[in-house]
């Protein structure tokens, strides 16, 4: 994938635009276009839009689904919490509120080094907070961050050991 700093580096050889030429016809200051030149400024894909239509281009930006290379671990972790995630709602997280609330605890005692001690407090976090829409992305999420939350998941002993079985039955 390149980056958006890559495209607009190369739009801007291929039309022979300098910086303080795209800040004149951007309206964007010429220290911004340099960050975002160097990846020290995040460039979003409107904003890139942006910049290439003064120089006569587009962005297109292609989207696919892409099935992720899991390992059989993290494979069979995101399927359980997948599971809990159908479940979470208001009335279950009340529930099951006083387990979530010990469970960081016991993960703080046996979990060392870092990301899992930050992971440990930042579902202690989302739990405090009862931020069921961020509890979703984790339970649910197929990106590292999430996979690394769930290496240090709270949510053990919500689901009923035939909830259980039935996902590793499928989980293979």
């Amino acid at each position: 994938m390149t980056s958006r700093s890559h495209v607009l580096r190369e739009v801007m050889l291929k039309t022979s635009t300098t910086q303080s030429g795209l800040s004149r016809l951007s309206g964007v200051r010429q220290p911004s276009i340099s960050g975002f030149l160097s990846g020290k400024v995040d460039l979003s894909d409107d904003q890139l839009d942006r910049l290439l239509s003064c120089m006569g281009f587009r962005l297109e930006v292609v989207r696919r689904p892409v099935v992720p290379q899991l390992t059989r671990s993290e494979r069979r972790s995101w399927q359980l919490h997948r599971r809990l995630s159908t479940l979470l709602n208001h009335l279950s997280f009340e529930g099951w509120r006083p387990t979530l609330e010990r469970n960081p605890d016991r993960l703080s005692d046996r979990v060392t080094g870092q990301p899992h001690e930050r992971n440990v407090d930042r579902w202690r976090q989302l739990i405090e907070r009862g931020d069921l829409p961020g509890l979703h992305r984790v339970l649910t999420g197929l990106d590292r961050d999430s996979i690394e939350m769930r290496e240090v998941s709270p949510m053990g002993g919500l689901l009923t050991r035939e909830q259980r079985d039935e996902v590793m039955a499928v989980a293979g």
